[in-house]
C-alpha cells in the first residue's frame, strides 16, 4: 500500500504547482513521502472523472493506505451527498484523507458535520461562478462584443496566410512571414481549409 495524493485544476491553463507543493510540505514535515499522484485539469461538477476513477478503483483494491488532498472541493464540488460518499469509501477502504488546507481533522467527532457544510459551500461557490460567467457574457454579447479568446490572427495577418498559401508557401514561411508561431499559423490554415470545403 502506499500513500497517493490527488490534485485537480478546472482548466488547462491552470496548473497543479501549489496544490503540489502545499501536498509535499505537509506529507514531508510528517515524514511520508508521496507514492503516486492522481492529477486532472478537469471541473468538479461531475464526479465522472478518469483519474478520480483510478484513484477510487486502486483504493478499494487495497492499494492506497493514505491520500492527501489539498482542500475537499479538489474531489468533488457536486454537493454534499457525493463528497460524503467518496470520504466514506476511502473509509471502507483503509484510506486515511489527508486535507491539506481545510483546518480540520476529517477524522474528528464533528467532521462530518464540518465536511456537509463544506460540500453545501463548494456546490454554492461553483453554482455562483457559473451564474457569473453566463451573466458577463450575456452582457458582453448584448453589448455587440464577442465571449471566448481573441482571434490568435488579425483580419490582415490571416488574409496574408491565405493569400501565402495559395501561392504555395509552408506554415513555416508563413509563421515567419507575419511573426506568429507555426501551430497558430497550422490552425488557421485548416479553418480557411474547413471553411472553403
Amino acid at each position: 500500500m502506499t500513500i497517493a495524493a490527488y490534485i485537480r485544476v478546472s482548466s488547462k491553463a491552470q496548473a497543479h504547482a501549489t496544490q503540489r507543493a502545499a501536498i509535499e510540505r505537509l506529507a514531508t514535515s510528517r515524514g511520508e513521502a508521496i507514492g503516486i499522484w492522481y492529477a486532472e485539469k478537469l471541473s468538479g461538477k461531475t464526479m465522472a472523472r478518469p483519474e478520480l476513477a483510478r484513484l477510487r478503483t486502486d483504493a478499494a483494491a487495497g492499494q492506497v493506505r493514505k491520500l492527501y488532498v489539498f482542500r475537499l472541493d479538489r474531489l468533488t464540488r457536486t454537493g454534499i451527498k457525493d463528497t460524503l460518499q467518496a470520504l466514506e469509501d476511502f473509509k471502507a477502504a483503509g484510506v486515511e484523507v489527508v486535507s491539506v488546507a481545510d483546518g480540520f481533522d476529517l477524522n474528528g467527532p464533528c467532521a462530518e458535520v464540518i465536511v456537509s457544510v463544506m460540500a453545501w459551500a463548494a456546490k454554492m461557490e461553483r453554482l455562483a461562478t457559473n451564474e457569473r460567467i453566463s451573466a458577463a457574457r450575456e452582457r458582453i454579447e448584448a453589448q455587440g462584443g464577442s465571449w471566448g479568446r481573441p482571434a490568435a490572427l488579425t483580419p490582415a495577418q490571416l488574409e496574408t496566410a491565405r493569400r501565402m498559401k495559395a501561392e504555395g508557401a509552408t506554415v513555416r514561411g508563413i509563421a515567419q512571414a507575419i511573426g506568429i508561431s507555426k501551430t497558430i499559423v497550422g490552425r488557421a490554415i485548416k479553418g480557411i481549409a474547413a471553411t472553403a470545403a
